[in-house]
């Protein structure tokens, strides 16, 4: 598992580590089943707070990327919720979407860049 952490971003770090391994998902790096490291581990691996690892895991957990296991720790299972996904997708995207508006990008090039992002996941 390769994390990249950018110590100099504004972005929170738990947000850096939560982006990474819901982009790992959808690149097929992690498949549903697959135990992420310990939060020590991890923690240890990429130099970063224990506490950090774990808000991320929490967050993961909450939007229904991993469930924790007592056993096993922390493993993907992506939460088969459509519905709901796609309402805070469309949420997220009027933002988007707006700001993109504001900065006279065309629905042609926002569509091109889609297609460019989706085309990286391959699993759909």
């Amino acid at each position: 598992m390769y994390i990249e952490i950018d110590f100099n971003s504004d972005e929170a770090l738990y947000l850096q580590l939560r982006n990474q391994i819901i982009i790992g998902i959808a690149t097929s790096q992690f498949q549903e089943g697959d135990t992420l490291p310990s939060v020590r581990q991890l923690a240890d691996t990429i130099g970063i707070n224990m506490h950090t690892v774990n808000k991320a895991y929490s967050v993961l957990k909450q939007e229904g990327f991993v469930k924790v296991d007592r056993r096993k720790g922390a493993v993907i299972a992506v939460d088969i919720d459509k519905i709901r996904a796609l309402e805070e997708l469309k949420r997220d995207m009027q933002v988007l979407l707006a700001k993109s508006s504001c900065k006279r990008i065309s629905c042609e090039e926002v569509h091109a860049l889609i297609d460019e992002i989706y085309g990286a996941y391959g699993n759909l």
